[in-house]
């Protein structure tokens, strides 16, 4: 299976880093991370980052690559994730591609274009004052309103795809969701996304959230403020950080904090759900079903998904 790929992706709190480890393991493979918030050093707590028993003596890469007052785009991600997989292969191992944020698995495994849609910095400059002075949601809310599927593909904090989409729509009248941007495979992969039915995924949020307040997530978010991180870097509008920011600010009760915080994470996971059901040839497992890894296994060795490059 020389140059094969394994991807591993689902919502939040769903297990993908355990399996991935488990299937670095049984492959003779290293793991990458596709976590928007992963990338971020000293912000350990509010993202789940898994500590080095949960590694379970496996390379880890783009876990901590940033500082966390630095922004990072997709663009940063594939420029730093492209040659580790490549390195990965060369080697003879196999790359293992996890994590929640599907936009940064589709920038690794597909080389693509970016449409026919010129760029216009008047709106862009427009766009980025409005993120700037309202905040990434409000941008996001934005692009929701007008193309609610490529909302849907996207991370609020991914501002520079986001006010991409954006333009689009209003240079052309049509939704970047409705234009081909021609996405081919680099490699060979298979690809899984791990599932649980919505009630029960919304109780391991809940009890995950408990476990990061009970962990010292406010802390965390103070000791981030106190090291100079501004309240407006991209990091800090994160799920978990942004909560904790307002509470800070006396803006809400510790209560009303870890609601929200819950309740966007269970939005978020709505939108990683409708991302990966649309992602191409990935498999969707039961998460509570035994016998997963032998399932992956048995898949990665003996299907041809991800071999086809006209997708």
């Amino acid at each position: 299976m020389k140059g094969k790929i394994l991807v591993i992706g689902g919502a939040t709190a769903t297990g993908k880093t355990a399996l991935a480890v488990e299937m670095a393991r049984r492959l003779n493979g290293e793991v990458i991370s596709a976590d928007c918030m992963l990338v971020y050093r000293g912000m350990d707590i509010g993202t789940a980052k898994p500590t080095e028993e949960e590694k379970g003596g496996i390379p880890h890469h783009l876990i901590d690559v940033v500082p966390p007052a630095s922004p990072f785009s997709v663009g940063d991600f594939e420029a730093l994730a492209l040659p580790v997989c490549e390195n990965i292969l060369a080697r003879g191992k196999v790359p293992v591609v996890c994590g929640g944020t599907g936009f940064y698995m589709q920038a690794l495994l597909f080389s693509r274009s970016n449409g026919s849609v010129g760029a216009d910095p008047r709106l862009r400059a427009r766009y980025e004052k409005l993120a700037a002075e309202e905040g990434n949601d409000a941008l996001f809310a934005r692009l929701a309103a007008v193309d609610a599927e490529s909302a849907a593909a996207l991370h609020p904090n991914d501002v520079k795809r986001v006010i991409r989409a954006l333009e689009i729509y209003e240079r052309t009248g049509r939704k970047k969701s409705e234009q081909n941007d021609g996405f081919r495979p680099r490699f060979p992969y298979a690809a899984v996304q791990l599932d649980y039915p919505r009630e029960e995924l919304y109780a391991r949020i809940g009890q995950r959230v408990d476990r990061m307040l009970e962990g010292g997530l406010v802390d965390e978010v103070r000791a981030l403020l106190a090291a100079g991180v501004p309240e407006n870097a991209q990091s800090m509008q994160g799920i978990g950080y942004k909560e904790v920011l307002d509470f800070l600010k006396n803006r809400c009760s510790h209560s009303t904090m870890s609601d929200m915080i819950k309740q966007n994470t269970r939005h978020y996971a709505k939108r990683q759900i409708t991302f990966f059901k649309k992602f191409p040839k990935m498999l969707r497992l039961d998460a509570r079903e035994s016998g997963i890894a032998d399932t992956i296994t048995e898949l990665f060795y003996h299907d041809d998904q991800g071999t086809d490059p006209t997708m």
